[in-house]
């Protein structure tokens, strides 16, 4: 390798890992059609020197590179882009109408494949198999259970630890970690509403599922505002509603689509009824000829990395970064279908933290009372590249390593739970 760059990644890593970046933004594919985009991270993977399967739960693809005995990491990573139309005016910006890597996951993948590049240079410093991941259908909550489902631990080994990372609208340089819930739970769910259709200058022959629907999602933001107590944290967001095509014809049917966010079971399955009671009631009370429809479409757990693991990977950014860079979280009602990969039933311990990807110009901009930074999904959604990469690379390297590292340079930081790998 041919020298240290930023945040002691070697140049030629960053380099290619910074070219990977590029194409992954200019190319994103939405949840499900990820087929270019995990056929890009599969070529890196091989490039490394693991063995690569294509097409686990969907176009996942996962990357095995063995290293003598020791434990199993996983590093996961997301394929999947939005369906947002890029304002970023960036040179590299996506060459995919409507389509765009609006939340990271470019970044992530980037910073995943560094990391693999690193320590795949660097075997004598760490014992033990690292798997790679990279994930699809994050955005619809459905792509690691059915990685799960095509039996991704079942044929490449259990993992002792899984480790992610995700964009944040911090400091670019700094990485943050939880001390408890990093991000909500979910349920999100699609609804129908039947009317009876007819010709709008004849309203009193049809019923209207238009008005319905109305009266519904204002009624919905009741169940935040009056049902919920003010000290629970919780949302109720509808993020599609759809009726008609033309203005003079009442259509048949409106359709909604909505998620609910909390950090307990209890808490999304109080809401998901309340949510259920409402839209049959509204349909009841408009006369609907049919009663209403409802598809959960998916639901995530709470994500609660473990607390052992993440206090282990802590202290190794700590080291890295020093501890002027390495932040607290609060929790925020963002969701995530992380938490699938590591379960009480399998044994198997997560660590998550975020990754700071905000210049140190709008940083200092949003300090001085100016505009906020752009969050994800937002279509001016802009990484600082230059140090968020690095960062991230370095991040997953050193979490990785601390727990892979050789048995005759000290043990793994992690509880002993009589698990062995060989």
């Amino acid at each position: 390798m041919d020298g240290t760059g930023t945040a002691g990644v070697p140049r030629d890593v960053l380099r290619s890992a910074i070219e990977l970046y590029l194409d992954l933004h200019a190319h994103p594919e939405l949840s499900g059609a990820e087929s270019r985009t995990a056929a890009r991270l599969a070529r890196w993977m091989e490039r490394y020197g693991c063995t690569v399967t294509r097409e686990v739960g969907g176009h996942g693809v996962v990357g095995v590179l063995r290293n003598g005995p020791g434990p199993t990491v996983m590093l996961r990573a997301e394929l999947d882009a939005l369906p947002v139309d890029e304002q970023t005016g960036v040179p590299y910006a996506s060459t995919v109408p409507g389509v765009m890597h609006a939340c990271g996951h470019d970044l992530h993948m980037a910073a995943a494949a560094g990391a693999l590049a690193q320590l795949a240079g660097d075997r004598a410093a760490w014992s033990g198999t690292l798997l790679v991941v990279g994930q699809p259908a994050e955005e619809t909550l459905t792509g690691a259970r059915a990685m799960r489902a095509d039996g991704l631990y079942e044929r490449f080994g259990t993992p002792e630890v899984v480790l992610a990372q995700h964009s944040a609208p911090l400091p670019a340089g700094t990485v943050a970690h939880g001390r408890g819930p990093l991000l909500a739970g979910s349920t999100a769910m699609d609804v129908i509403i039947h009317g009876r259709g007819g010709h709008a200058g004849a309203p009193q022959l049809t019923v209207d599922p238009v008005p319905a629907a109305a009266a519904v999602v204002l009624r919905l933001q009741t169940v935040v505002s009056r049902e919920t107590a003010p000290a629970e944290q919780v949302v109720l967001s509808v993020g599609s509603l759809h009726a008609g095509q033309r203005g003079n014809v009442i259509p048949d049917e409106a359709e909604l689509s909505l998620c609910v966010r909390a950090f307990s079971d209890a808490a999304l399955d109080r809401v998901t009824a309340a949510v259920e009671r409402i839209v049959r009631a509204e349909c009841a009370a408009s006369g609907c000829p049919k009663d209403p429809e409802f598809v959960v479409t998916a639901r995530s757990p709470v994500l609660l990395p473990d607390a052992t693991t993440t206090a282990a990977v802590r202290r190794a950014h700590e080291d890295l970064f020093g501890a002027h860079r390495v932040v607290d979280w609060q929790p925020a009602t963002a969701t995530e279908d992380f938490p699938w990969f590591g379960t009480e039933a399998d044994g198997v311990r997560t660590a998550y933290w975020m990754l700071g990807v905000t210049g140190a110009r709008q940083w200092r901009t949003a300090l001085d009372g100016g505009a906020p930074p752009p969050s994800n999904h937002a279509p001016d959604f802009a990484p600082d590249l230059r140090t968020a990469l690095p960062t991230g690379i370095a991040a997953m390297t050193a979490a990785a390593r601390h727990i892979l590292r050789r048995a005759d340079t000290g043990e793994p930081d992690l509880p002993d739970t009589g698990r062995r790998t060989c």
